[in-house]
C-alpha cells in the first residue's frame, strides 16, 4: 500500500515539475556547441544556467555576466533530489491507510538510495572574465559533487581554457588509443567572451570531464587525477611556507575532498600526494591550535603507514613514520586521547635499532618537499594563475 502511495506521489510531483518550467533550458543539448564540440556525447549533460542575452565582447573591461549563484544552484539541486512533500495534499489510499510526511520522505529517500548509484557530477556554477594586465581569460568554477546521496562536502576547482587544453594534450600523449573518441571544444577566433559562448563551453567542459570519468583507463590515470587536486596542494604549500596557515588550510581541505571523491587514497601512484595532504592538514590545524583535528588527520595518516611485522623486522619503514608517531603521541597526550597503540609501535621501532631521536619535523618535510606531477613537472602554480 505504501508503494502505491509513493508511486502516486511521484507521478504527481513529476507532472507538476514538468509543467512548471516549460523551456527552462536556454541551450538545449541537441544544439550544444554546434561549431565547437560536435562530437561531445549528448548523453553527458550539465546544468549550468546562463543568460544568453547578455554578451561581453573581447574589448569590454567589465566583468562577465555570470550564471546563477552557487547557493541558488545547489539549493535547487538538493530540493529536486530530496523531493520534499511537506505541505502537499495527498489523497488517501483505499482502506484509509496513511503515512506521515516524514515517513514518506524517509521511504522515498530509501528507495532513491537503492536505485541511484553514487557517482560524480561536474557542474560549472560560475564563469567569470578575468583581466590580468594585457591578458584576458575566462575562469570556470566547477563543483565536484557526489550524486545519489546528500553530499556534505562538495569540492570545487577553478580552471581556464588553457588548463583543460593542457590536460587534453597530456592525455592524448599518454593514452592515445583511449582518447580516440574523446572530443575537445576548439578555440574560437571571435566572441570568446560572449555569454552564449561561455555558457556553451561551460556545458562542454562538464561533458568532457564526465566522459573522461566514464572511461576506466583514464579516470584512474595520474594525469586526470592530478588535474583536480595538485594545484590546491601547491597553493597550500606556498601559503604554509609563508606562515599563512588559515588560508593554506582551505586549500588542503579542498584537496582532501577532491582526492576522496576521486578515490586517490586507493591509488598507489597517488600515495605520496595523499600523504602530503594529510600532513598539510596536521601542520595547519596544529599551528591554529585545533589539536583534535590535527590528531585525527595524524591518526589517519598512520593507518596508511603502519608497517607489518615483517616490514618492522626488516626495518622497511616509511621515512615519515617515526615523525608521525612522535607527533601523534604528543597530540594525543595534549587532548587526553588513548595513545598506547602508537607508543607501543614507537618502542618496537626503537628496539629494532632505528634512531628515533634525529628525525625531521613534519613541517620541515612539507616546506622542503618538491611536488611533482606525473610528468615530473615541479612548477608551482596556484589557483587562478594567469600563465
Amino acid at each position: 500500500m505504501a508503494s502505491k502511495l509513493l508511486d502516486r506521489l511521484r507521478r504527481s510531483l513529476f507532472k507538476e515539475g514538468a509543467s512548471a518550467e516549460p523551456g527552462a533550458e536556454e541551450f538545449p543539448e541537441s544544439s550544444e556547441l554546434e561549431d565547437d564540440t560536435e562530437c561531445v556525447s549528448a548523453r553527458l549533460s550539465g546544468t549550468l544556467s546562463f543568460e544568453g542575452e547578455r554578451t561581453l565582447d573581447s574589448e569590454d573591461t567589465g566583468e562577465a555576466s555570470g550564471p546563477d549563484s552557487d547557493s541558488d544552484f545547489l539549493a535547487e539541486s538538493i530540493e529536486n533530489g530530496s523531493c520534499s512533500t511537506e505541505g502537499s495534499p495527498v489523497a488517501l489510499p483505499p482502506g484509509g491507510v496513511t503515512l506521515l510526511t516524514s515517513q514518506m520522505r524517509e521511504s522515498w529517500r530509501s528507495s532513491q538510495s537503492r536505485s541511484i548509484p553514487v557517482k560524480l557530477l561536474f557542474e560549472v556554477t560560475d564563469a567569470s572574465v578575468v583581466q590580468d594586465g594585457s591578458s584576458k581569460y575566462v575562469l570556470y568554477t566547477i563543483h565536484v559533487i557526489q550524486s545519489g546521496m546528500f553530499d556534505r562536502s562538495p569540492a570545487l576547482i577553478t580552471r581556464r581554457y588553457t588548463d583543460f587544453e593542457r590536460l587534453h594534450a597530456r592525455l592524448r600523449r599518454r593514452h592515445g588509443d583511449e582518447m580516440e573518441g574523446v572530443c575537445f571544444p576548439r578555440k574560437k577566433l571571435r566572441r570568446n567572451f560572449a555569454a552564449e559562448t561561455i555558457a556553451k563551453r561551460s556545458r562542454a567542459f562538464e561533458q568532457y570531464l564526465s566522459h573522461l570519468l566514464s572511461l576506466a583507463e583514464l579516470c584512474h590515470s595520474p594525469t586526470f587525477l592530478e588535474f583536480f587536486y595538485l594545484g590546491d596542494l601547491r597553493a597550500g604549500q606556498v601559503l604554509l611556507r609563508g606562515g599563512r596557515y588559515q588560508e593554506a588550510l582551505g586549500f588542503f581541505l579542498n584537496a582532501l575532498r577532491l582526492q576522496e571523491k576521486l578515490g586517490c587514497q586507493a591509488q598507489h601512484q597517488q600515495r605520496a600526494h595523499w600523504l602530503f595532504t594529510l600532513l598539510g592538514l596536521v601542520a595547519c590545524f596544529q599551528e591554529l591550535d585545533q589539536l583534535g583535528e590535527a590528531q585525527e588527520h595524524c591518526d589517519r595518516a598512520l593507518q596508511d603507514l603502519a608497517p607489518s611485522q615483517h616490514a618492522l623486522q626488516q626495518q622497511n619503514l616509511h621515512p615519515l613514520l617515526v615523525p608521525l608517531l612522535q607527533a601523534n603521541v604528543r597530540l594525543s597526550w595534549k587532548i587526553s586521547k588513548d595513545k598506547r597503540r602508537w607508543e607501543a609501535l614507537l618502542l618496537e621501532i626503537q628496539d629494532t635499532g632505528v634512531d628515533t631521536g634525529n628525525q625531521p619535523s613534519l613541517k620541515e618535510y612539507l616546506i622542503k618537499e618538491v611536488l611533482e606531477d606525473s610528468e615530473g613537472d615541479p612548477k608551482l602554480r596556484v589557483k587562478g594563475d594567469s600563465t
